[in-house]
């Protein structure tokens, strides 16, 4: 039972920690929702914005200036959490490969594996913690955006919603936490 719990767990992080290395790296946080005949959409991201052409399938992105430059609240804070989510995620997910029991490392050891497993279950519940709170910071922050428009009845052209790679934050980081939770509390 629990070399299957560990498979499990170890299954989740692994698959949950590479949805919040996706949702970092890609660049549709925010999509446009405009409800009128749109020949482009629009996704804005972490680090550039980018234009699909719906007509030729033509895709251009523009890089943000520079990662120091002034940028958005929502944006910077979110980067941060983000790349400090993955690092934990990935610190977590060699732990916790070194403390699985059908690794023959420390094998004559084994509270040292347990320790092992509980502190990649404590490194994965602040990293996916840290993961959650940048993902639902960003979608609130669209969410209030957007909000504030349209209660001054202001249109400007374009409006954003939350895009793919928001809910695939919310997703990995969600896992990781449920992986965290097992390593945690059902291993003992």
């Amino acid at each position: 039972m629990s070399t299957a719990l560990q498979m499990t767990a170890f299954g989740l992080a692994l698959l949950c920690s590479l949805f919040l290395l996706l949702a970092t790296c890609t660049d549709c946080w925010m999509v446009n929702t405009d409800d009128s005949l749109e020949v482009s959409h629009k996704c804005r991201g972490l680090w550039r914005e980018c234009v699909t052409n719906m007509q030729d399938g033509v895709r251009t992105c523009d890089q943000y200036d520079s990662i120091l430059a002034d940028h958005p609240v929502k944006l910077v804070v979110t980067r941060t959490l983000l790349i400090t989510a993955d690092l934990l995620a990935g610190l977590a997910l060699i732990t916790l490969l070194l403390g699985l029991d059908c690794i023959k490392f420390l094998k004559e050891d084994p509270r040292v594996k347990l320790k092992l497993r509980y502190g990649a279950g404590g490194i994965l519940g602040v990293g996916s913690i840290l993961g959650l709170v940048g993902s639902v910071w960003y979608a609130v922050d669209v969410y209030v955006e957007r909000a504030m428009l349209v209660s001054h009845n202001i249109f400007l052209g374009v409006h954003y919603d939350f895009g793919w790679s928001c809910w695939l934050g919310m997703a990995g980081s969600t896992g990781c936490f449920m992986a965290s939770i097992l390593l945690t509390c059902c291993l003992y």
